[in-house]
């Protein structure tokens, strides 16, 4: 429809078009250039040409000799002389066929308009129109004759089938490819021929014009005659296939009726068969919809209808009890890292069978995904029934199972949910078994937890906890607070380590512990641990500004398990210094001793990888972890820092200090420096200096403090004098931690 509501502008718009050409034509025309030969011209096309036509095959429409004597006038008369008698010939070659005005003047439009566009498109390429079939050069006159032949059909034809197109609400393509394809011939081949009239009249005069005229007409007479052949034996053709095809039907038929004669005698047999075969196909879906593909062991759906009958059971009768065991099997992501996928799911199988060997036919097991089951025991007497039941199924699965030549052990974490009508649907007590499970894992995995109101409490907590981190970072909620690094030899600040807190707009200054472990399970340790590296190096950037004896000052960063197995870690370290202009050899990146024996070998390509960008790593906490010396050798470290818990048992006595020995001396043997965590007394302190301990950080200095606060420590510029009031070493109050009246300076 809405092409063709474009008709009757578009209509217009070529009439209007075509009578501007005519007139501005009939003004540039120069009337001595014209002669009676001209006059001859124009009638021959206007009464004899136009008649001659030739209907296309399979096509409805017609096409006519006339552009051969539009061309002639062209290359005779020029463009002027050619535009006029076209339009012409477009109004009188329509008269037979054309009953309204408007449609006459359109077709006189169309062919006014394409053979202006021809006339413009020679004299922009080759100048003068009546000097072509002079030139001397073969390649002008056949290119001219190229650009005739092809502007005129294509403005010509385009134009046409644009108009039928909106008036039939079609594609132009569709129209053009329909109406006018064939008629490219009238166009290629009239050019040529007006050319060689051209050619002859020079040679001969003008009565070859007279002579080839009646030449032109047997030819398109002949033409005309063997399309009629054509479409004669294609009629033939279509009648002959028509028979055939009825022949064709005929047999068809007849077969049909033999072989529907033939079915019958079987149809009451076949319909049984294909009755059964949908009883078997619904039973075979009916089973696939309720239970696991693996195991063969209901699904959480099936449970879930199951659960739903129990508690309606248990609304109806006040003595009826049940419990849901929720089952998640430890460290099962190991047997699948290291022995593949198929030796996992062959430990999920025989974990199905043991399980359901150990239940009774009233209960059912049930295998909700990946390596999570749940037990629904039916109609229980209490608690007791419930836990003695999850302690058995925990002794059943400690047993080794054998699977492909390798004896594999598994343990399971147990929540415990006891139904009845405090619930109102199944996914609640689901849930709340799930909520118990996770407690046992919190205990140490291999335990079994009865789920308890305060343990939905505090996993709704947590998870307000979660989304509440999540927007930490875009609302600013997070700091960076800096403990200072102590020289032990100069008694000077020589850096600071980053550590990050959350300022929770609620909930206050939350600690580490509660944010830190959820940002790992979660994820977020990774935004948030490069927005602490990005914050940290900013800010002591600063610091090493301020001051010449500040531009060594050191950073120090804590990287987690998730952040150090990023597989671009490297390049974002690398971001983080471009940005803030940060020396990378003042950087020095804290890794715990698990985080490294965790993937020793792919642990080792990582640190050379940082330290090949200038950064220094460190072990954190050593001493607390398993790293075997071997490996240590291997990792290229720069520092170790002696955990806390070990400083902490420093006190009067060479024995007390014995490890803290055994560790320098190592550090030492290995070219690596130390720092003591955790330094509280002047006893400690005094200790390690004398044990050749390069760094201490810890309360007797200064607790982790903001940056403002740091920035106040770093602008005292004498060294910490470590004694306590005037009595030599005595030990720091803990009372009085980083409160610096008690430290005096040298």
């Amino acid at each position: 429809m809405n092409r063709q509501l474009l008709y009757n502008p578009l209509r217009w718009l070529i009439i209007g078009a075509g009578a501007v050409i005519c007139v501005v034509s009939a003004l540039n025309l120069k009337a001595e250039a014209l002669d009676t030969r001209f006059l001859f011209l124009t009638i021959l096309t206007v009464t004899v040409a136009s008649r001659i036509t030739v209907r296309m095959p399979s096509v409805n429409g017609r096409i006519t000799i006339s552009e051969t004597f539009i061309f002639l006038t062209m290359l005779l008369y020029g463009g002027e002389a050619a535009v006029l008698l076209a339009a012409a010939e477009g109004v009188c070659a329509s008269v037979r066929m054309v009953k309204k005005p408007a449609n006459l003047l359109l077709n006189g439009g169309v062919m006014a308009a394409s053979t202006f566009l021809t006339v413009w498109a020679l004299r922009s390429c080759f100048g003068p129109i009546i000097n072509l079939p002079h030139s001397s050069v073969p390649a002008t006159y056949v290119s001219a004759l190229c650009v005739m032949a092809l502007v005129q059909y294509v403005v010509n034809t385009g134009l046409a089938a644009a108009v039928q197109a909106c008036k039939m609400g079609e594609s132009v393509w569709h129209t053009w490819s329909k109406y006018c394809l064939w008629s490219s011939i009238t166009y290629l081949a009239g050019a040529p021929a007006a050319y060689l009239i051209v050619k002859l009249i020079a040679a001969v005069g003008f009565s070859a014009v007279m002579v080839s005229t009646p030449i032109i007409g047997i030819l398109y007479l002949t033409y005309r005659t063997y399309l009629k052949n054509i479409e004669v034996m294609a009629a033939a053709a279509k009648a002959e296939a028509a028979a055939a095809a009825e022949a064709e039907a005929s047999a068809a038929q007849a077969e049909q009726a033999r072989r529907h004669i033939e079915e019958l005698s079987h149809y009451i047999a076949e319909q049984e068969r294909i009755s059964q075969a949908l009883k078997e196909s619904k039973d075979h879906f009916r089973h696939a919809a309720f239970h696991d593909a693996l195991t063969g062991l209901p699904n959480r759906m099936l449970i879930t209808d199951n659960l739903r009958l129990a508690l309606e059971r248990a609304h109806r009768c006040a003595g009826y009890h049940f419990a849901v065991l929720f089952l998640d099997l430890d460290r099962f992501k190991n047997v699948n890292d290291s022995l593949g996928h198929t030796v996992g799911d062959e430990l999920l199988v025989a974990i199905a069978r043991r399980l359901e060997a150990g239940l009774r036919p009233a209960d059912m097991v049930a295998r909700l995904g990946g390596d999570e089951f749940a037990i629904l025991l039916d109609g229980i007497s209490g608690v007791g029934d419930a836990t003695g039941t999850a302690e058995r199924i925990q002794e059943a699965l400690s047993a080794p199972f054998s699977l492909r030549g390798h004896e594999v052990f598994t343990t399971t974490s147990v929540g415990i949910a006891l139904g009845g009508v405090g619930y109102e649907s199944p996914e609640d007590i689901l849930r709340d078994a799930d909520i118990a499970m996770y407690r046992a894992k919190d205990k140490g995995k291999a335990c079994h937890e009865v789920f308890a109101a305060s343990m939905y409490t505090r996993a709704v907590t947590l998870m307000q906890m979660e989304n509440d981190l999540r927007r930490a970072l875009e609302r600013e909620e997070l700091r960076v607070h800096y403990q200072p690094v102590v020289s032990l030899t100069t008694g000077r600040i020589s850096g600071f380590e980053a550590l990050v807190r959350w300022q929770h707009p609620e909930r206050g200054m939350v600690p580490p512990g509660d944010f830190i472990p959820m940002a790992e399970e979660t994820g977020l340790i990774l935004p948030l641990g490069l927005w602490v590296l990005r914050e940290a190096c900013r800010q002591v950037r600063e610091w090493q500004g301020r001051s010449p004896m500040h531009r060594a000052l050191t950073l120090s960063v804590n990287l987690s398990g998730k952040q150090f197995m990023q597989p671009d870690l490297v390049e974002h370290v690398e971001d983080v210094l471009r940005e803030t202009d940060f020396d990378p050899r003042c950087l020095q990146l804290e890794i715990t001793e698990s985080v490294l024996m965790d993937s020793a070998e792919s642990a080792v390509a990582m640190l050379e990888a940082l330290r090949a960008i200038g950064a220094r790593v460190s072990i954190d906490d050593f001493g607390t972890g398993y790293s075997s010396l071997s490996y240590l050798h291997r990792f290229p470290i720069n520092t170790l820092k002696i955990d806390r818990s070990f400083v902490g048992r420093m006190g009067p006595g060479v024995e007390k200090a014995e490890i803290v020995r055994t560790i320098v001396t190592l550090a030492r043997n290995l070219g690596m420096e130390v720092v003591a965590e955790g330094v509280e007394t002047l006893d400690q302190s005094e200790q390690l200096r004398a044990l050749e301990c390069d760094y201490a950080q810890g309360y007797l200095y200064s607790k982790p403090v903001s940056g403002e606060a740091a920035g106040a420590l770093l602008a005292k510029r004498s060294p910490w004098h470590l004694s306590y009031g005037d009595v030599p070493g005595e030990s720091y109050p803990a009372t009085a931690l980083n409160n610096v009246r008690y430290l005096k300076f040298a």
